[in-house]
């Protein structure tokens, strides 16, 4: 079976939104290569509409253009890309295809493709990602953890919505002080109260 995981460049206060507005100054040598073994490997991509347009108007120019961003751009042209949308799209970029009706019917079926057990990446894409934990499909979450807090815009986990339990996979810190972390997303959270917790306190 086939893995769904999420990548996303992520503020200290939890904002996700525009972060062409304040990542940039934190993207080194050790980001790249860790966007490089996502992404950079990925054979499937699933991406929201936005996301999509976002890719679409800027990947396929740069891959053209031949500058040092060209390789990259060339693997994500060759990936297949997955849109989720309900309108009709029409595709310019190679290798697009939409999905659409039910998106939980939709990528339980693409979790069960044969022929391959390579990861299915998304990158950004907030309303499928926070849809595919809400149904159980999202197997693991790359959170690039930026040390800024950017005090406004849309964050990735919403207000009065379900607590989503995350296992800790890996943690690595980069030098701009950025933490690329990977997490499982848990079935259950973990149980314990006070009275547990007080045992762990010092005694003095």
């Amino acid at each position: 079976m086939r893995k769904i995981k999420a990548q996303l460049f992520i503020s200290l206060d939890g904002v996700v939104e525009a972060p062409d507005q304040w990542h940039f100054p934190y993207f080194n040598e050790e980001m790249g290569a860790a966007v490089d073994a996502t992404l950079g490997r990925a054979e499937t991509l699933l991406l929201g509409r936005r996301t999509y347009d976002g890719f679409a108007g800027a990947w396929p120019e740069r891959e053209a253009a031949g500058g040092e961003d060209a390789p990259f751009a060339g693997v994500l042209g060759d990936a297949r890309k997955i849109v989720v949308s309900n309108s009709p799209l029409d595709f310019t970029w190679r290798n697009s295809e939409q999905l659409g009706g039910d998106l939980a019917a939709g990528v339980a079926a693409l979790k069960e493709e044969p022929g391959t057990d390579a990861p299915v990446w998304i990158s950004g894409s907030v309303s499928v990602v926070r849809q595919l934990v809400a149904a159980g499909l999202l197997d693991e979450l790359n959170l690039l953890l930026h040390p800024i807090a950017v005090r406004g815009g849309m964050r990735l986990f919403e207000q009065d919505a379900a607590p989503v339990p995350l296992e800790l996979l890996s943690a690595e810190t980069f030098r701009t002080g950025v933490l690329n972390l990977f997490y499982a997303v848990a079935s259950t959270p973990g149980e314990g109260t006070y009275e547990d917790a007080k045992t762990h306190l010092p005694q003095h």
